[in-house]
């Protein structure tokens, strides 16, 4: 093998072998938190060597940012992109909302929705992973209110319906969904909040 080939034969060996680590580490990290991740654990799990782990990172901090980057990864391909494929206004709303609960419920994490687990952990705790967390969650919130509001200026909803309210209501019936689920493991919670989220947008629309 050339030189050349050589480099870019490591390259993609060592990218692979970032994101084996980085998917146990997001896995993880929403049941157990991220503040648990550490070197030595991944290490055992992956049966690398805590030196090979580090030197993916450097640093905590790094790999918890990476972390939270991959579950943003992972979510835009389970829910946001399948999403965009509806025409925008409802259908698409609809879509983002059945898409995020399905994801939830089909546990593509073990401890549920990695973002709502690490709201919970970080939300008091100043630093560059509050913050990146903080401003995931809220392109989420903020792509829900905008779909309200395009489905507004369509008239598929009542003029008088305040978007940021109604995403509001909406995220907290899927949030109350994760909760029940995680800790009480109650799968009825997903029907009830698909329950709630029809009738709460029927409500919405009935009024135009």
């Amino acid at each position: 093998m050339s030189e050349k080939g050589t480099v870019l034969y490591r390259a993609v060996k060592a990218a692979r072998t970032r994101q084996e680590i980085l998917a146990l580490a997001a896995d993880l990290a929403s049941a157990e938190g991220l503040e648990g991740l550490t070197i030595g654990r991944l290490a055992a799990e992956l049966r690398m060597s805590k030196t090979g782990i580090f030197a993916h990172f450097g640093s905590k901090e790094e790999l918890q940012l990476a972390t939270v980057n991959r579950a943003k990864e992972v979510f835009l391909d389970q829910v946001v992109k399948p999403a965009q494929a509806k025409p925008r206004g409802l259908q698409r709303l609809q879509a983002m909302l059945s898409g995020w609960l399905d994801y939830v419920q089909r546990s593509v994490f073990r401890g549920g929705c990695f973002f709502a687990a690490a709201s919970l952990e970080f939300d008091s705790r100043p630093g560059r992973v509050r913050d990146n967390v903080a401003a995931l969650t809220k392109a989420w919130m903020d792509a829900l209110r905008n779909e309200i509001a395009h489905a507004k200026a369509r008239k598929e909803i009542a003029a008088g319906t305040l978007p940021a309210q109604l995403a509001f209501e909406l995220h907290a019936y899927v949030q109350e969904a994760n909760w029940a689920y995680k800790l009480y493991g109650d799968r009825s919670a997903f029907s009830r909040a698909r329950r709630a989220i029809t009738d709460r947008v029927h409500s919405a629309s009935r009024r135009r």
